[in-house]
């Protein structure tokens, strides 16, 4: 597609309009809210992260590779921390875990969610405090709910009867009562791509309040007394701008608290309302601050407990892409531009759905830029897309970029924090990146590349 035709098809894309990319005469302008706190554009047009170079990155740790700016990461802890106090704030550990942010975690003083005994074991090994992990799962396993509970697990999240069944005998095995929080399915279609969606009827997680399973599970644990039924747990889904799903969702548990009071004299002391905050990947996107979600929640949480005459429990909150998503950028080399005429640029890089799964899996929207160099080109619409061997490898679909973007260009796709590395693969045996984290002038790797020999190594032949 020749460059001149960009403004011409601008209005294919609807409001959408490109990440950084406006007019040719502020073609290195970067968007701040689509990228980590410390990242600047030099004056030759260089990105730079925690003091460091982009160009030296990736001369030394290679491409593609996450780049976690960690005074970024710090900085939303905090955040929410500070918003949400005399709350609970648990990382979505799913999102992305590895020891050393499972320490970032815990030295800002958030709780952790998990959802499998791998996770559990990556924060048990990072010395994170058990007592200060949740665990979710809607099927774990006998192993792993033993693990938990002799770990010192200070939540489990009770996902199904079975669940209920297997902590019951564990409980007697360890002589031990776990403290425990019920997953409701409140029934509520959260405003989200419907594999993300986690709160309407037919999903797999949960007891469901309408068909009265949630109230029956309550009342066997309660007649069981091997569990210590501390409260009340929902999550309607992610990438969530919209709080009006969490009223509703709260109301909803909050009914149900009342039924069990009112049925039970039981009180239940907290509530989890999940997490599922979204954040910006495009300029489109626009993210409350973890100051605006607690002023909202909280009102919403106080309102219902007065409507229902209940004392206000003790609340929790789960973000995890909020936290660790705007945190990352990933770093790419271009190969290839191919120009289908009248169609298409597409701009090829070394990595792709092995790296970024997003895009082909749930229509995600993402952005880009040239990363190591300033231009002064016009602008040229193009489709960012990977190296594998499929036509929904697609990185980035509609971006506009310089019309000299060349093979050698380095380019930054912002927002990659969450759910990219966690669900990386090796699709076509490419080896996963690494995850670099850079702070004060300063980078670390906390994840490394791998290599054909980890490839090799579990293929026994």
């Amino acid at each position: 597609m020749r460059a001149h035709e960009a403004g011409a098809l601008h209005g294919d894309l609807g409001t959408r309009g490109p990440a950084w990319l406006r007019t040719p005469d502020d073609v290195n302008e970067l968007v701040p809210q689509l990228w980590p706190r410390t990242v600047r554009r030099g004056a030759d047009g260089d990105l730079q992260v925690g003091g460091l170079s982009v160009r030296d990155l990736a001369a030394e740790y290679g491409t593609p590779a996450y780049l976690l700016d960690e005074d970024d990461l710090r900085a939303r802890c905090r955040d929410f921390a500070a918003a949400f106090a005399g709350a609970d704030v648990y990382y979505a550990g799913k999102s992305f875990l590895c020891k050393a942010v499972v320490r970032v975690i815990d030295e800002e003083g958030l709780f952790l969610d998990v959802c499998s005994g791998g996770e559990l074991a990556v924060a048990l090994a990072a010395g994170f405090p058990a007592a200060r992990i949740g665990f979710h799962g809607n099927n774990k396993s006998h192993a792993e709910l033993g693990r938990a509970v002799r770990a010192g697990v200070g939540r489990i999240i009770v996902d199904s009867f079975a669940e209920i069944e297997r902590l019951t005998e564990i409980a007697a095995a360890t002589g031990t009562r776990p403290a425990v929080l019920l997953r409701v399915t409140v029934g509520v279609e959260a405003h989200t791509h419907e594999f993300i969606a986690t709160a309407h009827e037919d999903q797999k997680f949960g007891f469901s309040l309408a068909g009265g399973a949630a109230f029956e599970a309550a009342t066997r644990i309660l007649d069981g007394g091997a569990l210590d039924l501390r409260g009340l747990h929902s999550h309607i889904g992610s990438q969530i701008f919209d709080t009006s799903g969490f009223e509703v969702a709260a109301r909803r548990v909050l009914e149900l608290q009342a039924q069990i009071r009112d049925a039970r004299g039981v009180e239940l002391p907290e509530l989890d309302l999940g997490g599922g905050f979204g954040i910006a990947y495009t300029t489109q996107d626009d993210p409350s601050s973890p100051g605006d979600l607690a002023k909202r929640i909280n009102k919403i949480v106080d309102a219902e407990c007065e409507l229902a005459s209940l004392r206000r429990p003790r609340l929790s909150v789960e973000p995890g892409r909020a936290v660790v998503g705007p945190a990352v950028f990933t770093l790419y080399e271009v190969g290839t531009v191919k120009d289908v005429d009248g169609i298409r640029t597409y701009v090829s890089v070394d990595g792709g759905m092995s790296d970024n799964i997003r895009t082909a899996l749930y229509d995600a929207s993402y952005s880009a830029t040239v990363a190591g160099r300033a231009s002064s080109a016009e602008a040229l619409l193009a489709r960012v897309v990977g190296k594998h061997c499929e036509s929904g490898d697609i990185v980035v679909k509609d971006e506009f970029l310089p019309a000299d973007v060349q093979p050698g260009d380095l380019l930054a796709v912002p927002g990659t924090g969450a759910y990219c590395r966690s669900m990386a693969s090796n699709y076509n045996h490419v080896p996963r990146p690494p995850v670099v984290a850079v702070r004060d002038g300063a980078a670390r790797v906390i994840v490394r590349r791998e290599t054909e020999d980890d490839l090799l190594a579990l293929d026994v032949g």
